[in-house]
């Protein structure tokens, strides 16, 4: 795990824990991973907005936080997966109670921000429900 993500003099858990998860593209990467080991291209393709340079930024700070694991194959063509980590399955109640909380939000404000302020978004099915 990085040491500098831990800043014991900030006292604040809740900064610790969104520097690891915190990211554009993090959350995202982390629900697909719930649902089993993926192939970088896979994840390329489920979050296809995020470019590759990011998502290999991202799936390199997950893995040395210790939230993924990345099993590398000796084989050609190379062969990569990623996947959730003993100790990164924690974070599932996390990023539940987040996606929750997004969907109530976005029930909230629904109607009441004026129509050239909302984005338009595809939607990703691992933050419906």
């Amino acid at each position: 795990m990085r040491p500098k993500r831990f800043d014991a003099k900030s006292g604040c858990a809740v900064g610790v824990t969104l520097s690891v998860i915190g990211g554009l593209w993090k959350p995202l990467i982390l629900f697909h991973l719930f649902a089993g080991k993926k192939r970088f291209m896979e994840l390329s393709r489920a979050i296809p907005n995020a470019t590759q340079r990011i998502l290999t930024l991202q799936l390199r700070e997950l893995e040395a936080d210790g939230v993924i694991v990345r099993h590398a194959y000796p084989q050609i063509p190379p062969k990569v997966e990623y996947e959730i980590s003993p100790f990164g399955q924690s974070l599932g109640p996390v990023l539940l109670s987040l996606r929750s909380w997004g969907n109530q939000y976005g029930a909230a404000i629904e109607g009441v921000l004026p129509q050239y302020a909302r984005e338009e978004r595809q939607p990703n099915a691992c933050l419906s429900g």
